[in-house]
């Protein structure tokens, strides 16, 4: 649910800096992913192996928390910055997936394990999720 309202955040700031096409949402998206994971999300969908589902919900839980922070970290330079229009928004959101990309390539290197993942977290059996869940 943090999730969503990171992301509804983020959306927000971007309707009241002047970007309001679909199209521009996209791209800016693409922006943050990008920077963050080193893929758009529709090259994240074919890696994950999925059409028409939502990636967010097919997220490891670090793919979700690095999502939200490429968005949290996106919507603080905005405002920071200022950032009007789709073009100064572009900047701002490459700078906001920077921040996530320099995050997980760190946790990466501190465990190494790759964050971006095949795995499917909406494909695991249900006993795995509850033993993950009370780890």
């Amino acid at each position: 649910m943090r999730g969503i309202a990171v992301r509804e955040e983020l959306t927000d700031e971007w309707k009241e800096r002047n970007v309001k096409e679909e199209a521009e949402y996209a791209i800016l998206t693409a922006e943050i992913s990008k920077a963050t994971f080193g893929l758009t999300p529709s090259q994240y969908k074919r890696l994950k192996r999925l059409k028409r589902e939502n990636l967010r919900d097919h997220f490891t839980d670090l793919e979700l928390i690095f999502s939200m922070l490429g968005e949290a970290a996106t919507t603080e330079i905005t405002r920071a910055t200022d950032a009007q229009g789709f073009i100064e928004a572009k900047g701002a959101a490459h700078r906001g997936g920077e921040v996530a990309g320099k995050a997980r390539k760190d946790l990466e290197s501190k465990t190494g394990k790759r964050v971006v993942s095949k795995q499917n977290y909406l494909q695991q059996p249900e006993n795995r999720k509850l033993l993950k869940g009370n780890q």
